[in-house]
């Protein structure tokens, strides 16, 4: 049931020789109060029609009515519901209208007695932020209307009222008509009425009536008020503009530590709120000779000049700044002398400097240092480009520098929080390893020692065991020894390869046989535990590799075994060698197995990574191996990474080796991978795994 027309609007057609005054919230608040204190002083029951905004506005005011009530049992009370208000009939009428309804921008307060009568009728009225004015704090609320004690007009604004009642509230149909019956004339009309030759045309007329003499002093000095504090607002109007604008970019800025988010900000909320053609910002030292422009501000139709590069060393202007350490104005570029004189030694010719202005379009300017502690970290720029020259106010000036202040505080800010999340990134991953390194070692040490000490005790205290289950009781002790070892040296290996305590032996290398030398490994150990199949894709042409044999039989294996855990006997493991450069081959171990998480590509490499968590694991291992690898490979300048569709579809480790450059001989060296291998595969008649 939205209004398309205000009250006051209808209300001015019928009255057109009335002008509207302007008011304050707080003189509304005032004249509402006095005409509510004369129903509750008086001994009439008048007709009391009152009009909120919202609810909330209602809510302050709610006891009041309730005593209003109590004078008379003709009280409409009107507001736009936001929580419990709604249409009602206890101790007065209360009417819910839409939230669309024009009578959200409205005041009103209408009373209507047998010897006196008085309305407040006004609309709220958006203030601009040009004006200097805070339309959005309560107290500067502004509105336009009339304020009268003439009988005419009140009853006027009464039946408009009555009528838009009855609209919402069919029910009060007939309540409505006594009050018109009682309090409004019989041939009212909603239509241009001939004001009275004895009627002044101003908004307190009060010919017709004689109020309180009181109520008249003080409507008098509540409009003298409102015109000295348009006046002391718009006085006060660019201070307050000004701080506003320091604590937006204050806490717009300060809300990011990213340096380049910090800049983009400050010359958006700098350029809108100065309103300037174009706010640009660049970092820069005192020894810079150039700088880029990277963040700017633009006003409707400038040209961007982002991108570009700025002189600063030649730049007479730039030094004159970083000299004076304090900002820079230029009412007209034109007519500036520093932009006109003569080339003089060791600096930007003013022709060149004129070049540049008119490239940019820039008439008036200023340059304002961003220092912190004497260290220049940036200049902030503000070019004005027309039509006519600005004077730069030293207010202006002074709001620059003071956010030119706080943008180097909030660089400061954000190179000190990147320094500090670099530091705890090392922090949180050594105390990942700390953490990761007490688990593991505490469940992989433990469980062994707690099998070999029941093993050894067994054996010790149980003379009459049978040769078969004593030679039982010492394989056991012996594996889970070996088990270990091998925990042991995996941390010495990893130690080493990170402290880089590592003499690599480089040497040409037939990819083809470390290939085979893994495999036999790998199957020397499972010799006793079923395997997935395992197939050998290499081809016999393959350019020589350079690496040390030793660890690259060590990344090869540990890949292979890596699969072997993970793959079921039905699955299959395939290994392959792709020359895709002519630098490197890339080795590739794939496997049909539960495969790995996207997201986990990169952590797998990590140091004690355990897909299933340390202590809750089905296969064996530290989770040290794939770290170990990334190690190896680096250590020859190769790269290795996985690659996986997800759970249950497999994944593929790939790493490069680098060919040997020298490939001129018809038959390559014998590489000394396998002496080296032999020499150390001997171990009390078994395999032995090389670390």
């Amino acid at each position: 049931m939205s209004k398309s027309k205000s009250v006051l609007t209808r209300l001015l057609q019928i009255f057109p020789q009335w002008r509207p005054q302007m008011y304050f919230k707080a003189s509304l608040t005032a004249l509402s109060h006095a005409m509510e204190d004369q129903v509750l002083a008086g001994l009439e029951e008048p007709l009391v029609i009152a009009s909120f905004q919202r609810e909330r506005f209602y809510r302050q005011e709610a006891q009041r009515y309730r005593r209003i009530a109590q004078k008379s049992d003709q009280v409409y009370v009107l507001a736009a519901p936001e929580t419990e208000f709604k249409n009602c009939s206890l101790d007065y009428e209360t009417i819910a209208f839409d939230s669309d309804d024009t009578l959200t921008e409205e005041w009103h307060l209408i009373v209507l007695g047998a010897s006196y009568a008085s309305c407040l009728i006004c609309q709220e009225k958006i203030v601009s932020k040009n004006q200097g004015m805070t339309g959005g704090i309560d107290n500067n609320r502004r509105f336009e209307g009339i304020w009268t004690f003439d009988r005419q007009v009140t009853q006027q604004a009464a039946h408009i009222l009555l009528n838009t009642i009855v609209e919402y509230r069919p029910e009060l149909q007939e309540k409505a008509e006594f009050a018109r019956q009682q309090y409004l004339p019989p041939d009212i009309v909603t239509q241009t009425v001939a004001q009275p030759n004895n009627i002044d045309n101003t908004t307190w007329d009060v010919t017709s009536n004689n109020p309180d003499p009181f109520v008249q002093r003080l409507v008098t000095y509540l409009q003298a008020g409102q015109y000295k504090l348009i006046k002391a607002n718009r006085s006060l109007g660019d201070k307050e503009h000004k701080e506003r604008l320091i604590n937006s970019v204050t806490t717009a800025i300060r809300l990011s530590l990213d340096p380049d988010e910090i800049l983009q900000i400050a010359v958006q909320k700098l350029g809108e709120g100065l309103g300037v053609c174009r706010c640009l910002v660049y970092r820069c030292k005192e020894t810079d000779t150039t700088a880029t422009i990277e963040h700017e501000f633009l006003n409707q139709g400038i040209a961007s000049i982002k991108g570009q590069t700025w002189p600063l060393k030649h730049n007479p202007l730039f030094q004159e700044v970083v000299e004076l350490r304090d900002a820079l104005t230029i009412d007209n570029a034109i007519h500036d002398p520093r932009l006109s004189r003569e080339q003089e030694e060791g600096k930007l010719s003013g022709k060149s400097l004129q070049i540049l202005v008119n490239s940019c379009s820039i008439l008036s300017w200023m340059l304002v240092p961003i220092f912190y502690r004497g260290r220049l970290l940036g200049m902030l720029e503000l070019h004005h480009c027309g039509p006519k020259p600005v004077t730069w106010k030293e207010e202006d000036v002074g709001l620059v520098n003071a956010i030119a202040t706080q943008i180097g505080v909030a660089l400061i800010q954000a190179e000190a929080y990147a320094n500090l999340q670099d530091l705890n990134e090392q922090l949180e991953a050594l105390d990942r390893t700390r953490s990761n390194l007490v688990a593991i070692t505490g469940h992989e040490l433990r469980t062994p020692l707690s099998t070999i000490q029941v093993c050894l005790e067994s054996l010790a205290s149980e003379p009459d065991m049978s040769p078969e289950l004593r030679q039982v009781m010492l394989n056991t002790a012996l594996q889970d020894a070996e088990r270990m070892r091998k925990l042991v040296q995996d941390f010495l290996t990893l130690s080493q390869l990170e402290s880089g305590r590592v003499e690599w032996n480089i040497e040409p290398l037939d990819l083809h046989e470390c290939v085979d030398l893994s495999l036999s490994n790998v199957r020397a150990r499972h010799r006793e535990t079923p395997l997935p199949k395992i197939e050998n894709r290499v081809k016999d042409e393959l350019p020589l590799v350079k690496a040390d044999g030793e660890w690259l039989v060590e990344v090869l294996a540990k890949l292979l075994d890596n699969a072997c855990k993970f793959t079921s006997t039905e699955g299959k493991i395939t290994i392959e060698v792709s020359c895709n450069s002519p630098y490197h081959l890339e080795v590739t171990v794939s496997d049909t197995g539960r495969g790995i998480e996207p997201k986990r590509l990169e952590t797998v490499f990590d140091r004690f990574y355990q897909e299933e968590g340390a202590l809750r694991r089905s296969t064996g291992g530290t989770g040290l191996g794939l770290a170990i690898c990334r190690q190896i490979v680096r250590g020859w300048g190769g790269k290795i990474w996985a690659e996986s569709q997800g759970k249950d579809h497999g994944s593929q480790f790939h790493f490069t080796v680098p060919i040997y450059a020298d490939q001129m001989s018809t038959e390559p060296p014998k590489p000394t991978v396998t002496r080296s291998r032999q020499s150390r595969t001997k171990t009390k008649g078994k395999s032995k795994k090389i670390s």
